[in-house]
């Protein structure tokens, strides 16, 4: 499962980025007008705002698995999350909670 867990972390960051460098080669490195694109009306709007719930739960996730395992890798995940996104952090974050223990 290891190895399907980094092939989804791999895809979850490739893919998505494919779509933000072509939107970024269209419209230029203006983050803020991403942003209204991400707003641009309802069906956008609650799909980030389902993303951003994702993220903040599995954020809450990670930091109490981290506190009660002492396995601090885990954090990696974390700006996995937010900078490229759920689909690449939460897989990342199975894939090095999987892994084995000295």
């Amino acid at each position: 499962m290891r190895i399907v867990f980094l092939a989804l972390a791999v895809w979850g960051a490739v893919h998505p980025m494919s779509y933000f460098i072509g939107w970024f080669s269209e419209n230029g490195y203006d983050l803020m007008a991403m942003v209204d694109a991400w707003h641009a009306n309802a069906a956008t709007s609650g799909l980030v705002w389902d993303l951003t719930i994702a993220a903040v739960t599995l954020t809450v996730w990670i930091i109490a698995e981290t506190i009660r395992s002492r396995r601090w890798v885990g954090l990696l995940a974390i700006p996995a999350t937010f900078c490229i996104g759920v689909s690449c952090g939460l897989p990342l974050y199975l894939f090095l909670r999987l892994q084995k223990v000295p």
